[in-house]
């Protein structure tokens, strides 16, 4: 999976902010102190952040950042979307542009059907879900994973 370091750093500080309290502004600043990220690259990733609708800016003493929306509204591939990062596997197409070989690719529904399931686990996950699991974590409790098991490992009887 190719996911950029904008697409990690933007999702690593739309998380800080669901971290704080809702109403609180947080600057680029104090995210820039808490996560060791660069302010400037956090400045340019809050603008596409606040022109794609996820997060509010506000100017002054009191000013900063917040989520536009509620935590539980906000998927994280919308945040990789609005900074423009690639959820792709591979560069792969039908017709073998992007390779060596000639004719049709025959691997090209995998890896298309891969980057499917990567784009539906992403937005199956709110920055909420993301946020408790920290909290969760931070307290030294571990989350209970319940696994469905899959087709192929359940015998008929």
């Amino acid at each position: 999976m190719k996911l950029t370091t904008k697409g990690r750093f933007a999702v690593t500080a739309m998380l800080d902010i669901a971290l704080q309290a809702p109403q609180e502004h947080v600057t680029i600043a104090e995210i820039s102190t808490r996560r060791h990220l660069s302010p400037s690259y956090l400045e340019q990733l809050f603008g596409k952040l606040r022109k794609a609708g996820l997060v509010e800016g506000n100017r002054g003493p009191k000013g900063g950042y917040r989520l536009a929306k509620s935590s539980d509204q906000i998927r994280v591939d919308e945040i990789l979307d609005a900074v423009d990062s690639t959820l792709k596997t591979s560069e792969c197409t039908k017709s073998r542009a992007g390779c060596d070989g000639q004719g049709e690719c025959i691997t090209f529904d995998l890896w298309d059907s891969l980057n499917e399931e990567m784009r539906k686990f992403l937005h199956d996950i709110s920055l909420k879900d993301l946020a408790e699991k920290k909290l969760l974590k931070d307290q030294g409790i571990q989350q209970v994973k319940i696994v469905k098991p899959s087709k192929s490992n359940c015998s008929k009887k």
